[in-house]
């Protein structure tokens, strides 16, 4: 027969292991989060996020044309130069497009930076469908070295039947450029993950 002080003592047991189990699972969480989150963005288009496929291919292309531009901007503390080779790009919807990104070093020390990006009006993102993209991935310049960073999309056709969309002529493509591993990256993308709808 137990005593209750055994009996106090299991039950404070069991409820540690409980905690420590939940502690041990935010924190897998928390470093999962992102990963996680970019590769859902990436395939549903959530938050004006493109999808990413290399064997995309759109099924037909209209005689519609839409007009991609391209932002680019460095996140504060960022030393690199980033600018789009063309302010826009005006294709058929359902061609491929093709355009790229300059960066360029400017201290004399390597630096990492990593691009997040997304795609305005953010309905548009599930549409937008990039074959070859720099985003996301670890770019190495050294000290003074530039870079020039491709990427390769098309406007999937179905965007015609969108309610949402109907009579939409523009798709703004964005780019910012962090730090690899900044605390400035992790929040951009906490604030993606946290954004509404």
């Amino acid at each position: 027969m137990t005593s209750p002080q055994d009996e106090l003592i299991r039950k404070n047991q069991r409820a540690g292991l409980i905690v420590l189990a939940v502690i041990v699972g935010m924190l897998l969480l928390s470093f999962a989060s992102v990963p996680l989150y970019r590769l859902f963005c990436q395939v549903t288009g959530f938050g004006g996020t493109p999808n990413i496929d290399p064997n995309a291919v759109a099924e037909k292309v209209l005689d519609q044309v839409m007009t991609i531009r391209f932002n680019a901007d460095v996140a504060q503390g960022m030393p690199w130069s980033f600018v789009a080779d063309h302010p826009s790009l005006t294709i058929r919807i359902g061609e491929k497009g093709f355009t790229s990104f300059k960066a360029k070093n400017l201290t004399s020390q390597p630096i990492e930076g990593t691009a997040i990006f997304n795609v305005l009006p953010e309905g548009a993102g599930k549409y937008f469908h990039k074959t070859q993209c720099f985003c996301f991935g670890r770019q190495a310049l050294a000290g003074g070295q530039e870079a020039h960073m491709p990427i390769a999309f098309f406007v999937d056709p179905e965007i015609v039947n969108d309610p949402n969309l109907k009579g939409l002529k523009t798709i703004t493509l964005s780019y910012t450029f962090f730090k690899a591993d900044s605390k400035a990256l992790e929040n951009a993308l906490q604030d993606l993950y946290n954004s509404p709808d």
